[in-house]
């Protein structure tokens, strides 16, 4: 049996999203949307709506799952999907994702599923120019702006906005009330440089819901060790600045900056070594005045040769680009985008947090002593 096509359209947009839905209903013969709206969750359940260009063919509940609504839409869009497949009522599925719905977990939801039945062969999100960057730049939790998905979900607007934004391969662009200005359209193709940036009335956004997706690729294009972040771009007002290096930062002067490096740019992301951690990757992830660092794994330098072979194609030729022959992948690649960019104090700050000569000299026994300033961030206490 022919597999049913499965795209998913998601965004904080909402306007936008539901625009590029109803493009798709009305472009497409046989194609259905499926959205749940996380909104109903206060009251313990999540609603279902299946439509097509006519109008509403079904409505459903799913109870809520650990008293959390992302969870209870997990476990109810494959069965959902798997119905819609088996009833031949149409040949692709619009998945509408809620508003703070993140499209690489649904991505990998539906294919995880292993079903012989659906094939994911699109990931969309819709964007709306001139929303661009009030979004990017808003720092409320999720909780405050009703959008959580959980009573544990300490996500912000702006990096849930950014990874929605960077993770899908076509961005779906509407015109909402506010006209964009040429920054904002700047900014957009700088956060994300290879993405097809498709207008909603185009024919060609159907095409795309329906060319194909690879899940693990996009996984690879989105892991600190290997992401491929923009590259250097001046438009518009509208900068990118790309910081590399190979020395090391020092602990306490890189946390003392860090308010400073995080309120400096509307987005910045990257990897990073600090010199009490040499063997652990650290990623950088700054939207809207907050900064989230994490542990990545270990740098490929770190591990035992026989370990190379368990680790992916895309991550060793990552490193193979800019391997050092003191210091093999361990290396600073930070970038920052943002109108009114200050790229020479960011260079100076930044250049002011690496070891000085006289303590990179101390070499790596001398390094794992310094105050371990990032234990806080890094190794929380349960």
């Amino acid at each position: 049996m022919e597999r049913l096509s499965v795209v998913l359209v998601g965004g904080l947009h909402a306007d936008a999203r539901r625009a590029a839905v109803a493009r798709l209903l009305h472009t497409v013969p046989g194609s259905v949307a499926l959205h749940h709206d996380l909104a109903s969750a206060a009251a313990g359940t999540v609603r279902r709506t299946v439509r097509d260009a006519g109008g509403t063919l079904d409505t459903g509940e799913a109870p809520l799952v650990n008293d959390c609504a992302c969870c209870a839409l997990r476990e109810d869009l494959v069965p959902e999907l798997e119905r819609l497949a088996a009833g031949r009522i149409c040949r692709l599925a619009v998945v509408e994702l809620w508003d703070s719905v993140e499209p690489k977990a649904m991505a990998e939801v539906v294919t995880a599923c292993g079903s012989a039945h659906l094939a994911l062969t699109g990931v969309i999100t819709a964007v709306d120019p001139a929303l661009l960057l009030p979004y990017l730049g808003c720092g409320d939790d999720l909780a405050e702006a009703g959008l959580a998905a959980a009573a544990t979900d300490r996500r912000t607007v702006a990096d849930t906005w950014a990874r929605q934004l960077e993770y899908a391969p076509v961005l779906a662009l509407a015109t909402g009330e506010e006209t964009a200005e040429p920054a904002d359209l700047a900014l957009l193709a700088q956060l994300h440089p290879t993405a097809r940036r498709i207008p909603v009335e185009s024919p060609e956004l159907a095409a795309v819901a329906m060319g194909g997706f690879d899940v693990e690729a996009a996984a690879a294009r989105q892991h600190p060790a290997c992401a491929l972040l923009p590259q250097e771009a001046d438009a518009d007002g509208v900068t990118t600045f790309v910081w590399q290096h190979t020395r090391p930062f020092h602990p306490e002067r890189l946390y003392t900056a860090l308010e400073d490096l995080t309120c400096a740019a509307a987005r910045s992301r990257g990897r990073f070594w600090l010199a009490d951690r040499p063997d652990t990757l650290l990623s950088w992830d700054a939207a809207g005045g907050a900064l989230c660092v994490e542990n990545a794994g270990p740098w490929l330098a770190a591990l035992p040769d026989a370990a190379w072979e368990l680790v992916p194609p895309m991550r060793r030729a990552a490193a193979a680009l800019d391997w050092h022959p003191e210091h093999g992948d361990r290396a600073q690649h930070l970038v920052f985008t943002s109108p009114g960019l200050d790229r020479e104090g960011l260079a100076s700050l930044l250049a002011s947090c690496l070891l000085t000569d006289a303590e990179f000299a101390g070499g790596p026994p001398a390094w794992k002593r310094l105050p371990p300033a990032f234990d806080e961030l890094l190794d929380p206490v349960p």
